[in-house]
């Protein structure tokens, strides 16, 4: 008599591990340091409300560094002392580069303090840099010249220069700025040094005996 065969459905003996199963994958590594759902929420809510509160440093500084409008009265009417100046232009572009600078730096610093963050991390920050913002051009047009320029004319008297109130003329693109900056640059960061997702090992790197497909 000859020796039974193997039945075609089953695999080698030194295949099969001494318990009939194939050795499975080794197990992926577990927590890696990202904060709970809960948590995240939690650190957005405290960026979003730093941002806000920056924003006041956002408005002295505009305040300080923006170019003024000179007027001036004839006694009976306001005039622009320079009617090709481009002071209010420059208002807007440097508010704008305040805001694009504080939004770098606020995204810098969220990243460098909270590695592993999502996507409530950017909504925080993007909703900061538009308080910030709103809380800037209101600090800064509340401590500027006053809005009232005919009873500030009337009271430095006629042909005496006076400055015009500080204000946005593009508006809508100034409040954007900040938000709009904060988010690509953690964006940027996040590609270029963030933490890595596990990677399921290689298929030639599959124990023996495991199945391979």
């Amino acid at each position: 008599m000859t020796a039974p065969l193997t039945p075609p459905h089953q695999p080698p003996n030194d295949a099969v591990p001494p318990d009939g199963w194939p050795a499975p994958y080794p197990p992926l590594p577990g927590d890696d340091g990202a904060p709970s759902a809960v948590t995240e929420l939690r650190q957005a809510a405290v960026v979003a409300a730093v941002s806000a509160v920056a924003g006041a440093a956002l408005g002295l500084l505009w305040l300080w560094l923006a170019p003024r409008v000179s007027l001036i009265s004839d006694g009976k009417a306001v005039f622009l002392r320079h009617s090709e100046g481009e002071s209010a232009i420059g208002a807007d572009g440097t508010f704008v580069l305040l805001a694009l600078a504080f939004g770098a730096v606020a995204a810098g610093l969220v990243f460098l303090i909270h590695r592993h963050g999502g996507v409530a991390l950017v909504m925080g920050l993007a909703v900061g840099g538009v308080l910030g913002s709103l809380l800037g051009w209101g600090v800064g047009t509340l401590l500027g010249p006053t809005h009232d320029v005919v009873a500030h004319a009337k009271e430095v008297g006629p042909n005496v220069v006076f400055d015009a109130p500080l204000k946005l003329e593009m508006w809508a693109g100034a409040m954007l700025a900040w938000p709009i900056a904060a988010m690509i640059v953690h964006l940027a960061l996040t590609a270029l040094f963030g933490p890595r997702d596990p990677e399921w090992p290689q298929e030639d790197d599959a124990p023996d005996g495991a199945a391979r497909s």
